[in-house]
């Protein structure tokens, strides 16, 4: 059963404490006539089990992406756009939909607790950096969503990193990777989006063919949405990592062209 059959089937129990399971716990109670109080404990699973690493990066993730979009102040159209772009491409069930939506007004709130969040995540987890690194992805196109890394965003996406153990230069990596995939997938002229190929794959312009053929086969290890899902990533979340890996495939397709 997935983690969302045990929600819908109010066969989860607490399988989730801390701070992530009381925010799940908010934003799924009213699905239950008796509320989340009654529900059995025998389904409680142990950390690192799948449907529970399942659980913590969905819950995570639509809550930072409201704490980051609320990071200057105001969620902005666009933010709210991005979103409403991954839940549609995640294809999610009107009552995934929502519990999201509540997450992500969760997590926008004042007083929301960000770094207990983050920190039980990290814990969730464990080793698995490569969910680390899809959700912090996915919170750096959250701020970039309006074509710019607001100073604030950053502020908030350097405290998120720092908590889950990613360095400052793989962040900015991975800043520089969103903000070439806006160029690559827009209408530019030919060189404009063969420096955003080359930037999508982390080189600088005339990189050599070796060099680009080694960070395509890092950046599939890294992102291939199979790897993802066995280590955690909930299987609502396949295409995400799938648009990334066409990205990363058709801009190492593009140098390869032009070589």
């Amino acid at each position: 059963m997935s983690w969302w059959g045990r929600v819908v089937g109010g066969t989860f129990g607490f399988m989730l404490g801390g701070p992530l399971g009381a925010l799940m716990g908010a934003s799924l109670g009213n699905y239950f006539d008796s509320g989340l109080n009654n529900l059995g404990q025998s389904s409680a699973l142990n950390r690192g089990e799948p449907e529970r690493v399942q659980m913590a990066f969905f819950t995570t993730t639509f809550a930072l992406i409201g704490y980051v979009a609320k990071a200057d102040g105001r969620v902005s159209r666009d933010e709210i756009s991005l979103a409403e772009r991954v839940m549609d491409q995640m294809q999610l069930s009107s009552q995934q939909r929502k519990a999201a939506i509540d997450l992500f007004h969760l997590g926008k709130a004042d007083d929301f607790a960000a770094d207990e969040v983050i920190t039980q995540f990290r814990m969730e987890v464990g080793r698995r950096k490569n969910l680390v690194r899809m959700l912090v992805s996915i919170l750096a196109s959250t701020a970039y969503a309006d074509g710019n890394f607001d100073s604030r965003e950053l502020t908030r996406l350097e405290q998120i990193c720092d908590l889950l153990g990613v360095n400052k230069s793989q962040l900015r990596e991975l800043l520089e990777q969103i903000a070439a995939q806006s160029g690559f997938d827009g209408p530019r002229d030919s060189k404009d989006r063969l420096d955003a190929a080359f930037a999508l794959l982390g080189l600088s312009p005339g990189a050599s063919l070796p060099e680009v053929k080694k960070s395509y086969r890092r950046l599939m290890n890294q992102n291939h949405p199979d790897k993802l899902v066995a280590k955690g990533l909930p299987e609502e979340m396949i295409e995400l990592a799938t648009a990334k890996t066409r990205d990363i495939k058709a801009a190492y397709e593009l140098i390869k062209l032009q070589a």
